[in-house]
């Protein structure tokens, strides 16, 4: 690290940062408020439910980067078949030809109606996936094959959400060279992890970099207070955080005061948390202020006994903040189980006798989630036929998750 770099992580300490509470940016909620309370002459004051001013999203998968296995008929009718990820999918169709298909995508598979509904349904903010070929420059056009023109249609989906007051999390999903193996989500199926050397890191630092300038510049970026460093990184790679975390974290900072941006206007920065198993970034940047971090809890994978009684006393006696990090943002969560068993009578979505107990689990994940900022489920939408675990849209459109988040407080008996 240069020492520019390590001077100004050094001051750090007076940096600052946004997020909704501090702003209280998401206003009174329903049903937020616990009681009015006199304070004589006539007035009276609010008190507010512990759940006020928490972070209620979703994310925004398979947008900018599509994951086939949630995504399979808007796979097909891109022309992508049996492609594993956007860069395999590219190679099949050719740079015209596949600009076009994504362009389609990505004007159809979340639109301002989809916005609407989603503040219909209680929810204040959106986590968006992208991927660092978005800063097209960084594409190393003789051997990476990606999208272009994906830069503008991001302008335009968080100018949707600004209009709309919503919170926005940009999460670089997808790494050069792959942060993790055989995964869809990094926008190239690669057969190993590419990710954990410094030039790939550079490149990284670069599109940070680039996106911090533009939600600085731009009016469209107004209401995106966050910035995620990258997304469920592999585990065994010590240069994660010694070298990668540290690094991010004093690039965009460096960004923002060459631009000098206010403190309470800087973004907050998240990492993944310790319990995800990759490192803790609080070992670099323990004394660095306008810090968040990212949980994800999907039971479905955990060591747990595999029972509807399991996964609720899991979820309402949940805890987080694994080596003092804090806040945290559970970032993704599903009402997904068991892949073995998700289709048996006992879990089958198909059965109405299990409606309470989704209803219930739901409701537990919520409540234990609200003891941090709050929480983002994956994901809005799936095109997994009638199953509506993936989904927040189809649960909601289902009754299985209500209209009101807030609802959650009666529903799940904790």
């Amino acid at each position: 690290m240069k020492a520019s770099l390590l001077s100004l992580l050094a001051i750090s300490t007076a940096v600052s940062a946004w997020l909704p509470h501090e702003r209280n940016f998401f206003g009174e909620q329903p049903n937020s408020v616990a009681r009015n309370l006199a304070a004589g002459k006539g007035r009276s004051v609010k008190r507010y439910l512990s759940t006020f001013n928490k972070i209620r999203g979703v994310n925004l998968g398979s947008l900018f980067i599509v994951e086939p296995w949630m995504a399979g008929q808007a796979w097909e009718d891109m022309g992508c078949g049996d492609s594993k990820s956007e860069f395999d999918c590219m190679v099949k169709l050719g740079q015209e030809a596949g600009n076009t298909a994504f362009a389609n995508h990505w004007d159809t598979w979340i639109t301002e109606a989809d916005l609407d509904s989603m503040q219909d349904y209680g929810i204040n903010t959106v986590r968006v996936p992208v991927g660092y070929w978005f800063v097209e420059e960084l594409v190393y056009a003789d051997s990476e094959h990606f999208p272009q023109g994906g830069l503008a249609k991001l302008d335009r989906l968080c100018d949707w959400a600004a209009s709309r007051d919503m919170y926005v999390i940009l999460d670089l999903h997808g790494a050069p060279g792959a942060q993790v193996a055989d995964q869809p989500f990094t926008g190239q199926y690669a057969a190993e992890v590419g990710f954990y050397q410094t030039y790939q890191f550079e490149r990284a630092y670069s599109f940070l970099q680039a996106m911090t300038d533009r939600i600085h510049d731009y009016s469209q970026y107004r209401t995106v207070g966050m910035l995620e460093v990258v997304n469920e990184p592999a585990k065994g790679h010590a240069n994660l955080v010694s070298e990668y975390y540290a690094t991010a974290y004093a690039k965009i900072r460096e960004s923002e005061t060459n631009k000098s941006i206010p403190a309470d206007q800087q973004l907050t920065i998240q990492f993944m948390d310790s319990a995800w198993g990759a490192g803790n970034a609080k070992t670099v940047l323990d004394s660095s202020s306008g810090v968040a971090y990212d949980d994800h809890r999907y039971l479905k994978y955990s060591n747990i006994e595999q029972s509807k009684s399991s996964y609720l006393s899991t979820s309402c006696s949940d805890t987080f903040g694994k080596d003092a990090n804090s806040p945290v943002i559970i970032g993704e969560w599903s009402l997904s189980v068991d892949s073995d068993q998700e289709n048996d009578a006992d879990w089958t979505i198909a059965d109405p006798n299990n409606t309470a107990f989704y209803q219930q689990w739901w409701a537990s994940q919520v409540q234990a989630y609200e003891r941090g900022l709050g929480w983002v489920f994956w994901s809005w939408k799936a095109q997994l036929g009638n199953d509506w675990r993936w989904s927040y849209s189809q649960a909601v459109e289902a009754s299985i998750i209500p209209k009101d988040p807030s609802n959650a407080a009666q529903l799940a008996n904790c």
